[in-house]
């Protein structure tokens, strides 16, 4: 890697490795060295949830519990992240292997937002907490922390269910209706149903959880589309 893209990254992230190496590794991933990026991610995996946290604490502060660990979880998942990884112009700096650069790896999601976990990782071993933490807060600076967001990290069940108890409805009831698919690679059809509404949906997933999740943003979709 150029020292000149490596120096431009810095700039980016407002933060000069006094370890240069660190950055380097933290943009390494597994299919071109066996000095990768892994550790690091998982060592930023939990600073940034930390930081996210301490973040989310000081500006909403009126949120109990439940909703900032919602709100959290938006805010670090891998969409979140891989939007920021843009931002930051990650992908030409990535070293990958060479099959999984043709394959387009570097523009993968996945890919972008670990290694924008191992970044923060490397900055924590680099300088410390406190300067990672600072890191953290710059990349999420953008973000409006508004009731909208706090309304989007609702998942859907819970929003389908939040719904009907507002219109004083029993519960969705959510049954499986098929598997397919090996073994190993089943795809779970999920039905939700509003019983007094008459109402039923499907659904779709890798998991009971996730179809039941899908059938309920269906529901949802629905209800509102219609203004029951």
């Amino acid at each position: 890697m150029q020292p000149a893209s490596l120096s431009t990254l810095q700039q980016r992230l407002q933060h000069q490795f006094s370890d240069a190496s660190l950055l380097q590794r933290a943009l390494t991933h597994r299919s071109f060295s066996a000095d990768h990026n892994e550790r690091l991610e998982f060592l930023g995996d939990s600073v940034l949830s930390l930081a996210v946290s301490s973040l989310l604490f000081r500006r909403m502060r009126d949120l109990p519990e439940g909703e900032l660990s919602r709100v959290r979880a938006l805010l670090v998942k891998q969409d979140s992240l891989h939007q920021i990884a843009v931002r930051l112009q990650l992908p030409p700096v990535l070293r990958l292997g060479e099959g999984e650069a043709k394959s387009g790896g570097k523009l993968r999601p996945s890919i972008l937002a670990d290694a924008l976990e191992a970044i923060i990782g490397a900055v924590y071993l680099d300088a410390g907490y406190e300067c990672a933490e600072q890191l953290v807060h710059r990349l999420f600076e953008g973000v409006e922390l508004s009731p909208r967001l706090q309304e989007a990290a609702k998942d859907a069940k819970t929003a389908l269910q939040e719904w009907l108890q507002g219109r004083k409805m029993n519960l969705p009831q959510y049954r499986v209706v098929s598997t397919t698919g090996a073994a190993h690679n089943q795809v779970f059809h999920v039905e939700c149903e509003v019983v007094e509404l008459q109402r039923v949906e499907r659904g779709s997933g890798a998991s009971r959880r996730a179809a039941e999740q899908a059938a309920a943003s269906a529901m949802l979709v629905q209800l509102k589309a219609k203004n029951v």
